[in-house]
């Protein structure tokens, strides 16, 4: 990570999610002007610019840190097709029809806890913990572009065709990622996202 990047390790995507506003409401404030980014994961921040981690490393454990505020703004809306290749199996493990897969997914606000595995990948918080679904068994080999799927808690959706083990429980024609744009990713971090069965 290099001599000015700090990691900080925390317990789970809530408290990520906390601190991660935490800090950005006190850098909009003026604190650690030096910072170049902060880049959240499942259970880090890594703080890249920090001119004294030591300093940072004391102080940031001391903050009295609020639970995340929900994120506000419009909702980035994803058009999906409810016939993923894994929809049986999801709906068996829901327990309901595979039909109401698509009610309970498009139910949900999701939020953009943060992005990786690959360009444009942004992992959606906010499946309700009763609909947390174990990764395949056994992961594809290749899993098409815009498939929608889930895995944990978490949405995500496969921005170009790539290796995967998330359950596919649809698809979209949404570009997650497009060089020529700016931002190149459909979706970064703290976005709201709402699906939108197109049947």
């Amino acid at each position: 990570m290099g001599g000015s990047a700090l990691l900080i390790e925390l317990d789970g995507i809530a408290d990520v999610l906390a601190l991660h506003a935490e800090i950005e409401r006190r850098r909009a404030a003026g604190w650690a002007p030096s910072l170049v980014d902060v880049i959240p994961s499942a259970r880090t921040i890594l703080l890249d610019g920090v001119t004294d981690r030591d300093a940072l490393a004391a102080q940031i454990p001391a903050w009295t840190v609020p639970p995340a505020p929900p994120p506000d703004g419009p909702a980035v809306e994803i058009p999906c097709r409810y016939t993923g290749d894994d929809l049986a199996a999801v709906a068996a493990a829901w327990r309901v029809p595979p039909a109401e897969v698509a009610r309970i997914h498009t139910a949900q606000t999701f939020r953009v806890a943060f992005c990786g595995f690959s360009p444009g990948f942004a992992y959606l918080a906010g499946l309700p913990r009763r609909f947390a679904l174990p990764r395949r068994p056994s992961p594809r080999t290749t899993v098409p572009a815009g498939s929608v799927a889930v895995a944990d808690t978490y949405t995500g959706v496969y921005p170009r065709p790539s290796p995967g083990g998330w359950q596919i429980i649809g698809y979209t024609d949404a570009v997650m990622w497009d060089a020529a744009k700016e931002p190149p990713a459909l979706l970064v971090p703290g976005h709201r996202v709402r699906f939108v069965d197109a049947g």
